[in-house]
């Protein structure tokens, strides 16, 4: 819902959205899915005035007379205090954070088959052949394209597909489309593919046996398989048509996307979206009896979409998982750090009434998956199935992940790590010799040892700044973050962080002894932007620096509330504790009271300093409030406890403690683009 011009009341911008007048905008007077999920706050299919209001940060304190929401214990009353949130910024308006989340939403790939190897499958088309899936005769992939000769967004993308198909021609992948109904006849079909200009093959699947295969969800959604018949990609071919919209170009193209980053044998940025189209319904189609798991079906490409990326050769685990002796010399260890949800790691309570999982980085196993690994793991013979089966294996840079960078920064020196014991932080500063401001898009932080690098905060300090080891969360935010598993970023089209001309980078390293001696020299690359961008990503933190947890507690609980002073979109969380920190929370209370949980770690881990990453970002109205919750144990029963004796306040070192919660936001560079 765009939001209002400066001197536009608010209930004129909902009466323009409220055609009927009955104090209500309902989903069809306000198409844009996304945009109507942000505003039904109670979730009741329709948006009231309150509620806009709301989202919008109009019912936000602004104005004298208004009562702001109460300081409770812990609160930093002064913008800028105990975090250093900035009180002055751009303005962010609702209609740019819409502009930006609108589109299909992304979902969580375990969820929809992502990895998995589809069924071969043999079927008919128009023509009279007879085809199998797995007979792609040389090609480099398939890409099946559902599809309608009724369905008025199916029709739209009519051009698109007789544009993808030259594309795919020219890439030596092949198209196949896919018409579930059986109440279209074969001339209005080849009436329609004729107008359009379609030459590929098309299936018309009566019985929807190819649709159950694909567990297809509407007439639109497009599906892209490798040569093993891995599925790759499955969502939206683009953002340009929906139900009720129709955009002159997209803005995103999934598919388009996926492709490239197949070809160059990487995994796409976003693996499955919804798909905008006339719902299937498959319960008249044949029921696919299951089979039980086999490794190079299942269990290898379990393995490959969830855990090889660190655990390979090269990788920072500890050991590989990708061929079957090492799988089965850690069958047990696998089973158990499944089971209790150590691996993948990942512990973000997703609420039991959310409509979707609003975390784009959830890595956690879906249950499919984790029950045919566990079942696999758990069968009498392990059965290892027909060689044929096993996946394409994936590929992994020999360097950098995020390409070529443009700047390398390695530190100021080597650094020497003992084998054994206690070792504190690094502290490393590097100047650089920048002569112009420049826009980062990606940055990659490279160990040279990676089993020794616990985890990096990186800061950016202006060329006449005199940086110090003040410990983290002492001066704010961060600007880069290594962590285990995490130590690249790539933001999205016209987002960057700035790095100022002449600027000195400071590295805060946590090393730790792994068994022997070595030097470590680790290495930052940057990618530059082309042009300037539309936003700029900055983190702030919340910290609370007067915990005090005492001797033997098991479950002490600590807050910190914090004023946001301007309307905030939140892209990402970061919480950090040490090896006391037993759970942590975020969350929200509006100006009108309302209280919102945005993130819930019930099981905090040490071991992996996770980032958080919305889906969509978060718009927090200026008035509101952000309060952290962390929860302790300083008892016996925390195994990983240094000294439970010992009443442990805040201290940069593992021996003490930290109650802090990173939160990355974006602010519109130039104060120009939100007309855009």
């Amino acid at each position: 819902m765009p939001a209002e011009s400066p001197t536009a009341p608010a209930d004129d911008v909902f009466s323009g959205y409220d055609k009927n007048a009955d104090g209500k905008v309902t989903k069809d007077e306000l198409a844009k899915e996304a945009a109507f999920r942000r505003y039904d706050l109670d979730k009741d299919g329709a948006i009231s005035l309150a509620e806009y209001n709301q989202v919008s940060g109009k019912s936000a304190p602004t104005t004298p007379g208004t009562s702001a929401p109460p300081v409770t214990p812990g609160t930093s009353p002064t913008p800028g205090a105990s975090g250093g949130m900035p009180a002055n910024v751009p303005a962010t308006t609702p209609e740019t954070v819409q502009k930006i989340t609108s589109g299909p939403e992304v979902l969580k790939p375990g969820d929809v088959g992502i990895g998995r190897m589809i069924e071969d499958f043999s079927f008919p088309t128009l023509d009279g052949e007879n085809h199998r899936l797995g007979d792609m005769r040389g090609k480099k992939g398939l890409v099946i394209a559902m599809t309608s000769a009724t369905c008025p967004v199916s029709k739209r993308y009519l051009p698109s597909f007789a544009k993808l198909e030259k594309e795919l021609a020219a890439q030596n992948i092949a198209l196949l489309l896919v018409n579930p109904f059986a109440s279209e006849t074969t001339d209005e079909i080849t009436a329609q593919i004729t107008t359009g200009g379609i030459r590929a093959a098309y299936a018309h699947d009566k019985e929807k046996k190819l649709a159950a295969l694909l567990q297809a969800r509407t007439t639109t959604e497009v599906f892209l398989l490798d040569p093993a018949r891995t599925l790759v990609y499955r969502g939206a071919l683009d953002d340009q048509y929906g139900i009720n919209y129709n955009l002159e170009a997209p803005k995103h193209r999934y598919l388009h996307d996926a492709i490239t980053a197949f070809l160059k044998n990487e995994t796409p940025v976003i693996q499955a979206t919804a798909a905008p189209g006339c719902e299937l319904d498959l319960g008249d189609a044949p029921k696919l009896a299951a089979s039980p798991a086999t490794y190079h079906r299942d269990v290898a490409r379990i393995l490959q979409q969830n855990c090889v990326a660190c655990h390979r050769e090269g990788g920072i685990a500890p050991f590989a998982l990708d061929d079957i002796v090492e799988v089965k010399d850690r069958a047990k260890v696998i089973k158990r750090v499944v089971s209790e949800g150590t691996m993948p790691p990942w512990f973000a309570v997703v609420e039991k009434d959310a409509e979707e999982n609003p975390w784009a980085n959830d890595c956690s196993l879906s249950a499919r998956d984790k029950a045919d690994l566990i079942a696999w793991i758990d069968s009498t013979d392990r059965p290892l199935g027909n060689v044929v089966d096993a996946p394409v294996k994936t590929s992994y840079p020999a360097e950098w992940s995020i390409g070529q960078p443009d700047l390398v920064v390695p530190l100021s020196r080597a650094y020497d790590i003992q084998a054994t014991g206690f070792m504190p932080y690094a502290f490393d500063v590097v100047q650089t010799e920048l002569t112009e401001d420049k826009w980062v898009t990606a940055y990659e932080i490279l160990p040279s040892e990676r089993d020794v690098v616990h985890h990096v905060i990186v800061k950016v300090h202006d060329r006449d700044e005199r940086p110090r080891n003040q410990g983290e969360g002492e001066g704010g935010g961060y600007w880069a973050i290594y962590v285990p598993g995490n130590g690249a970023c790539e933001y999205p089209q016209g987002f960057a962080r700035k790095m100022p001309a002449g600027a000195k980078i400071s590295f805060q390293i946590h090393y730790t002894p792994s068994g022997s001696a070595k030097k470590e020299r680790l290495r930052m690359g940057l990618v530059f932007a082309k042009q300037p961008p539309q936003y700029e990503l900055k983190t702030i933190g919340i910290a609370n620096k007067r915990i005090a947890i005492p001797p033997g507690a098991e479950r002490h609980v600590e807050t910190q509330t914090q004023r946001v002073p301007f309307d905030m979109p939140v892209t990402s969380f970061m919480p950090h504790m040490h090896t006391r920190g037993a759970g942590f929370k975020y969350e929200v209370t509006y100006a009108d009271g309302k209280t919102e949980t945005l993130l819930d770690i019930p099981r905090y881990d040490f071991n992996w300093q996770l980032r958080y990453d919305y889906k969509q970002p978060r718009l927090i109205p200026r008035g509101s409030s952000f309060t952290i919750t962390a929860i302790f144990n300083n008892s016996a029963s925390n195994k990983a406890n240094p000294d439970p004796t010992k009443l442990v306040k805040w201290g940069s070192q593992t021996v003490d403690e930290m109650m802090l919660g990173y939160l990355e936001y974006f602010t519109p560079v130039g104060g120009a683009v939100a007309a855009k």
